[in-house]
């Protein structure tokens, strides 16, 4: 007897992502080894051939190198056949909708039949559908592991600004050991990590430097 609990959980923000080797549109893939040294957003959608998903995958694949330029790959996933994936992706190529058209998706698309890959990180979600994978987005940093996640229902389309926005903060965070507040915008002040003593709080209260400021002991800032 299948073990449902295990059968559908996901995997958690600081776990290592889930490995699999896939056939792809892009050929095989071993993942996440073949992204290493890179970020990854891993997202799945429903079906090929449906609305919101064309929508979706016209938009990511339009704007797909902004992400290149902040080393980031998109792999996408669906339980369809190889077959079903070219010949949607082919559509896309026909189809004109917001300004874009002639819509090329460079980047690889999962076969999943059996729905292996979709098991492994929780896609599959009974609640919605037992043979379609919901719109889930895993963010997987360049040492594989997952750093945020993302869960859509079958009718909300996906918003590509957001999840840019995401791996804009991630590696911000990342790179100056900072995090950011609500709303944040590269560009925009970010937020100091909370001092781990009093003594520390103390001098982050009196200190003077122009590049920061707190409103508070535990709340600090660092302009940009």
């Amino acid at each position: 007897m299948c073990d449902q609990t295990e059968q559908f959980r996901m995997p958690l923000i600081g776990d290592k992502a889930p490995e699999f080797k896939a056939v792809t549109t892009q050929g095989e893939i071993n993942f996440p080894q073949d992204y290493k040294g890179k970020w990854v957003i891993l997202f799945s959608h429903p079906a090929d051939f449906t609305p919101v998903c064309t929508t979706e995958f016209m938009t990511f694949a339009h704007r797909a190198e902004e992400l290149k330029a902040l080393n980031t790959e998109l792999v996408g996933l669906s339980v369809d056949s190889l077959y079903a994936h070219i010949a949607w992706l082919r559509k896309i190529q026909e189809i004109e909708w917001n300004g874009m058209k002639n819509v090329e998706v460079k980047f690889p698309l999962i076969e999943d039949i059996k729905m292996d890959v979709a098991r492994k990180y929780g896609m599959i979600q009974p609640g919605q559908s037992t043979t379609q994978a919901v719109r889930a987005v895993f963010f997987v940093d360049p040492k594989g592991v997952i750093r945020c996640i993302m869960y859509y229902p079958l009718s909300t389309g996906r918003n590509f600004d957001e999840m840019k926005r995401v791996i804009i903060a991630l590696q911000k965070a990342d790179s100056d050991h900072v995090a950011t507040p609500a709303g944040w915008m590269p560009g925009d002040d970010v937020i100091i990590p909370t001092p781990g003593s009093c003594g520390t709080a103390k001098e982050r209260m009196e200190d003077k430097s122009p590049d920061k400021y707190c409103l508070d002991w535990f709340l600090c800032f660092k302009r940009e």
